[in-house]
């Protein structure tokens, strides 16, 4: 009886998808990015646990406020995989997301004021533009190619 009760509150895929609203395929590929887990039934089937009910709404609502699921994966590596996240876990990510969300805010801030200087100007000069040209990392070491650090990004700092 308690195998029986068990499987019942598990959910397949399909479950999951209709229940969550996230397509099918979009679970498979939060599983293989170890945001969401499952188990396999006798049948080799996914059965997912209900607490990743939770969890999927919570990589829905970080990925709406522009959250990486690099960094919903961090943060979801922080919660226990036996249960639902909590009210304090949810305050918790909440409060890191909503410094780094204040943070893209006042970088956004400061490309808008970047970019009402320049209405008018219309240069967009390779050399001086702080938007089409900012932060001339590359060009402090002369004119040419670079051959850049392999996985380094192209604007990083020093490179």
């Amino acid at each position: 009886m308690i195998e029986h009760d068990a499987v019942h509150k598990e959910l397949s895929v399909g479950q999951l998808a209709a229940r969550s609203g996230v397509a099918v395929t979009a679970l498979h590929f939060y599983e293989t990015k170890g945001l969401i887990s499952s188990n396999r039934n006798p049948g080799n089937q996914r059965r997912y646990p209900r607490s990743m009910l939770r969890r999927v709404a919570l990589i829905k609502v970080a990925q709406r406020l522009g959250i990486p699921l690099a960094e919903i994966g961090r943060a979801l590596a922080t919660l226990p995989v036996d249960r639902s996240p909590s009210a304090a876990d949810w305050r918790r990510l909440s409060e890191q997301w909503s410094r780094e969300l204040d943070e893209r805010i006042h970088q956004l801030n400061q490309l808008r004021e970047r970019l009402n200087l320049c209405i008018g100007c219309g240069c967009l000069s390779m050399e001086g533009c702080p938007l089409r040209n900012q932060d001339d990392y590359l060009g402090e070491d002369g004119a040419g190619a670079r051959l850049l650090e392999p996985g380094a990004p192209a604007d990083a700092p020093g490179q």
